[in-house]
């Protein structure tokens, strides 16, 4: 029965990595972790749980480090990178419309606050956006890494 649910938090985690509002990779560590408690940390122990715990909260900042990187080396202002901050942290409550076109937003808008300039507003978007699409294939790429981690750890 413990393989069952760890099985569903894993696969419904996999599934919360791209879709809003859904912790993903805080479903897959609990999973991992029920799967480990339930054969008494033997095959898969401690040391390796408190990695894939340090891989879980990784991910949270993943996202707004890619979206960051990218917009500061298309030269986007500080205010451009918080508006896109802000822009993802509000999209979560509008879905996936509101991830895709929050950072955007936000971006645009932040700096239009520093300066005027709707070309360089359009391309702090851009950059947000772009920086958020990659931080999201960084987070899926380290979930399927946690879960190959515990199946190495398990199996061999």
């Amino acid at each position: 029965m413990m393989w069952v649910l760890a099985t569903l938090l894993v696969v419904v985690g996999l599934i919360g990595v791209v879709v809003p509002a859904v912790p993903g990779t805080i479903l897959i560590f609990a999973g991992l972790l029920l799967a480990a408690w339930s054969d008494g940390f033997v095959r898969v122990g401690v040391p390796m749980m408190v990695v894939l715990g340090i891989l879980t909260v990784a991910t949270y900042f993943v996202d707004i480090a890619m979206m960051a990187l990218g917009m500061k080396r298309l030269g986007a202002t500080r205010r451009a990178v918080a508006g896109a901050a802000l822009g993802t942290l509000a999209g979560l409550f509008f879905g996936l419309p509101g991830l895709i076109i929050g950072p955007f937003a936000g971006a645009m808008l932040g700096e239009l606050t520093a300066d005027a300039n709707w070309r360089a507003a359009g391309r702090a978007g851009l950059a947000a956006w772009i920086g958020f699409l990659v931080g999201t294939m960084a987070k899926v790429g380290l979930a399927f890494a946690m879960v190959a981690i515990f199946l190495a750890a398990w199996f061999v």
